[in-house]
């Protein structure tokens, strides 16, 4: 226990809840750490399939990058409205659901899913590419350092929304800083050099150029630049974090973390042209980031540049944070209306849903062992779930606002109706462009998330109608079970469990399975034990069956018995008693049998109503060490 405090924290109590709540300075880390760090690696996608045109394609950086802007003022204006018509949180599963039914709300949440579980691959691979483009030695540990930032990070999580926020502060507000220098140091410079910087470290020289310009490819740029806007929903996700008022923290930090995120894309669109950086292939040797070239070219490879790369280091990192603050509150959501499990409904011991944590940390780990932890294989699979639960959380808004309507309903339906088409067009680009790329494991994984979580519905509704009770409690033929106690032979463990059996039964049949290797007979030992004792206390004899086993069986003449005492007494209830040793060390259950075990899920496969199966533990000494001298 004091391992798990030192590495979790200590348990807290529901009423603490209030306590865990966040203010902007911390939802910025936690919610906007996804959205933030994309300017690492979302202009770097875009780049780096503009690498056959060549220097030439890097002049396309800006206007792909302001119709990305464009893209995202939509939707930082559509997202301030869900957020305030949705103060209790307005994922796009709850909006979607709600509005358009509950299909299309699972959709949405499948989607969003599949998003969160790739922006933590996707963060901590651009996390290590960002480390490997500054120290190229670690290349051949990529796959370790990945899974090793995901480990911490799930460790981090399991303390609750609160520490890790605080823990991913100073990170968060260094990487902000840095570029922000880097981005005003940089224009800076272009300006007092005529749009002809000098830089203070050259980047790589490009090739010539091996494809011509299409419509096509700029798509293609397009739709892998897009990557840059993922993780803007996580705020109306988990409004529920804020501090009260929680509606106008949750649009404040919204709209800090959009500002952010608009100049730094920006700012990147604007430098690299002028200092002639473009995406390096990043599986060939020598791969440098967008980032990393872009830096060293502004300010050098000193000391201010280790610390950037350092702080995207951490930022890419931590950015699978926002992953991990969203995915498990969605699943509580999708739960609590019974389409996933119900354990993802349950906090652990620092009020986080940490079966939500567990799962994503899995399916993250992996994603990153099949693609190795490089970023651009995971990319092509990144940007669909994102945008089609960007779509449907829009038109969702529009039936919202349709049906609720009030004041100013229109311009907010209006604006939400264009967040859902420019988003819905991106979908389709996206879609047809990186189809071939990957694209299409997505588009069959959602379906296929959908039609599972259906299925756990379906059975979770005819669950409740089994064991739904409308009657009262029915006081007929409320008789002493017949108990039934399996005994390997007569020692302490079958006293206890027949005892136990007489307390609350007259009706017991102990049953005995025959060894004839050697075993001692158990008749005599029974008569002297057992049947002699009972007879002088006059209480009643149990029955016992003693059964011949020729083929050294245990459980299935036992099995047999049990259901012959079914048959001879229906409507009875049976109750059977499974004398159980319990080991004070876990490894010395190696050296028993497990039949108890086996008996009862034998007699679990059996699906007998009337039988009912308890356990009888007797609780083992711990050994006594070496140095102890024997009685």
């Amino acid at each position: 226990m004091k391992i798990l405090d030192a590495l979790l924290g200590r348990p807290l109590a529901s009423w603490e809840d209030r306590a865990e709540k966040i203010g902007a300075p911390q939802g910025i880390p936690i919610f906007g750490l996804d959205a933030l760090s994309s300017a690492a690696y979302g202009p770097e996608a875009a780049m780096t399939l503009l690498i056959p045109l060549g220097m030439a394609g890097v002049h396309f950086v800006l206007p792909i990058t302001a119709a990305i802007l464009a893209l995202l003022t939509i939707l930082y204006f559509s997202y301030r409205q869900t957020i305030a018509a949705y103060p209790n949180g307005g994922g796009s599963y709850t909006v979607a659901g709600e509005n358009l039914g509950p299909v299309v709300g699972l959709l949405a949440g499948s989607a969003l899913m599949v998003d969160y579980i790739l922006e933590v691959a996707v963060g901590i691979s651009a996390g290590v590419g960002a480390l490997v483009s500054a120290l190229p030695k670690l290349q051949p540990h990529t796959l370790a350092l990945c899974l090793a930032i995901l480990a911490i990070l799930t460790v981090l999580n399991l303390r609750g929304a609160r520490s890790s926020g605080i823990i991913f502060m100073a990170p968060t507000y260094l990487f902000i800083v840095c570029l922000l220098a880097v981005i005003a140091w940089g224009a800076v410079k272009v300006i007092l050099s005529g749009g002809h910087p000098h830089p203070v470290v050259a980047p790589p020289q490009l090739g010539h150029a091996t494809a011509v310009l299409s419509l096509w490819l700029l798509l293609k740029a397009f739709s892998s630049g897009c990557t840059a806007m993922t993780g803007v929903e996580a705020v109306s996700n988990g409004v529920c974090a804020f501090q009260e008022p929680r509606q106008k923290s949750a649009q404040f930090t919204l709209t800090i973390i959009i500002a952010l995120l608009a100049v730094l894309l920006l700012g990147i669109a604007f430098l690299a042209p002028a200092y002639r950086i473009a995406a390096t292939d990043p599986f060939a040797p020598g791969y440098q980031s967008v980032l990393s070239q872009l830096i060293a070219a502004v300010s050098g490879r000193g000391l201010f540049y280790y610390v950037s790369i350092a702080s995207i280091l951490l930022v890419l990192a931590l950015s699978a944070n926002t992953g991990f603050a969203d995915f498990p509150r969605l699943c509580h959501n999708v739960a609590r209306d019974r389409y996933l499990p119900f354990a993802f409904t349950l906090r652990g011991r620092r009020l986080v849903y940490s079966g939500g944590v567990y799962v994503l940390a899995l399916a993250a780990a992996f994603l990153l062992i099949l693609f190795r932890g490089v970023t651009d294989r995971l990319i092509p699979l990144f940007a669909i779930g994102a945008f089609l639960a960007f779509t449907l959380s829009q038109a969702g808004m529009v039936q919202h606002w349709r049906r609720k309507r009030g004041q100013g309903w229109q311009l907010s339906m209006t604006v939400n109706g264009i967040g859902a088409v420019a988003t819905g067009i991106t979908v389709c680009v996206v879609l047809v462009t990186k189809f071939t790329s990957g694209a299409w494991i997505t588009a069959l994984v959602i379906p296929t998330m959908i039609l599972l979580m259906l299925a756990i519905h379906h059975h979770y509704l005819w669950v409740g109608r089994q064991v739904a009770a409308k009657e009262a409690l029915d006081t007929g033929k409320m008789s002493q079970p017949i108990v039934i106690l399996p005994i390997p032979g007569w020692d302490r463990v079958t006293a206890k469990g027949l005892r136990f059996a007489l307390s609350i039964s007259s009706e017991v049949y102990c049953i005995h399975v025959k060894n004839d290797e050697g075993e001692q007979p158990l008749a005599p030992l029974w008569k002297k034990n057992v049947t002699g004792p009972l007879q002088q206390a006059g209480l009643p004899q149990p029955n016992l069956i003693q059964l011949e086993s020729p083929t050294r069986r245990v459980l299935a003449p036992i099995l047999d018995q049990i259901g012959e005492l079914e048959q001879q007494n229906p409507g009875r209830q049976l109750l059977v008693l499974l004398p159980e040793l319990i080991e004070s060390r876990w490894y010395f259950y190696a050296l028993h049998n497990q039949r108890a075990t086996l008996l009862k899920t034998m007699l679990y496969l059996r699906g007998a109503q009337h039988t009912v199966v308890a356990n009888i533990p007797w609780y083992l000494e711990p050994r006594p060490d070496a140095t102890s001298k024997p009685e």
